[in-house]
């Protein structure tokens, strides 16, 4: 099984690409959904970004408000760093455990919806392909304030925030180009998904692992027959 990346800029639609790639019967792990799950509340994260940053950035149901919480460490790094310090060692053991039982049922490849790929650097050297999705900016910027409600001052700074698009398109295996009518992104994304499942790069893979796995095995079951007079004396 191989690893394919899925990010982009905020407001692109990943979440649309990703959609197609599961109607394909490709798994997706999408980081967002991991990361909303690990601060739930009563959570160890969710507790300690309680203490880390007091009762203000809570909802009544004991929620974090994702706006407030954004509009605090947005323009602070420092606790933009403690933030991701309580958040991302849970969010990460999470995608590991997803991407293991996938492995374990045998798929070719998964993709993981990743929006901060390129900014974290955590996950490049895992994935074997990685495709951007961009779109034009004036459509971003209309897309991000339909979502959030954002101000144009305030959307134009959380997308200036980010690595550019161009900067990650040419960093990019694939590019899929989402200013256009649905039935294009799909086309486009259905020629990438045929793309991959024509390599052949999960084969190595799975013969690696084989291989590891069979000197594992003979080892152990050597050092279990040998036979004790083969071992040295100590009389």
């Amino acid at each position: 099984m191989f690893l394919v990346g899925l990010t982009g800029g905020i407001a692109t639609g990943k979440s649309t690409v990703a959609a197609i790639f599961r109607e394909y019967g490709i798994p997706v792990i999408d980081a967002d959904k991991i990361a909303r799950k690990v601060v739930e509340p009563g959570k160890p994260a969710w507790r300690k970004i309680r203490s880390e940053f007091g009762t203000d950035i809570f909802l009544d149901t004991n929620e974090i408000d994702r706006t407030k919480l954004g509009d605090l460490i947005f323009n602070d790094v420092e606790k933009r760093k403690k933030l991701n310090a309580i958040t991302h060692p849970d969010i990460y053991k999470e995608i590991y455990w997803q991407t293991f039982k996938y492995l374990l049922q045998g798929h070719q490849f998964i993709v993981m919806d990743l929006p901060l790929l390129f900014e974290t650097g955590h996950m490049l050297n895992y994935l074997h392909k990685i495709i951007v999705v961009t779109c034009e900016e004036d459509l971003q910027l209309q897309r991000l304030i339909e979502r959030t409600g954002f101000t144009e001052t305030k959307a134009q700074l959380r997308i200036a925030a980010q690595m550019s698009l161009d900067k990650k398109a040419e960093l990019a295996n694939f590019v899929i180009e989402n200013s256009g009518s649905e039935c294009d992104t799909r086309e486009q994304t259905i020629k990438v998904i045929n793309v991959l499942k024509a390599s052949r790069h999960h084969w190595k893979l799975r013969f690696f692992v084989g291989f590891c796995c069979t000197v594992l095995f003979a080892g152990v079951y050597w050092l279990k027959n040998r036979s004790p007079r083969s071992l040295p004396s100590t009389a």
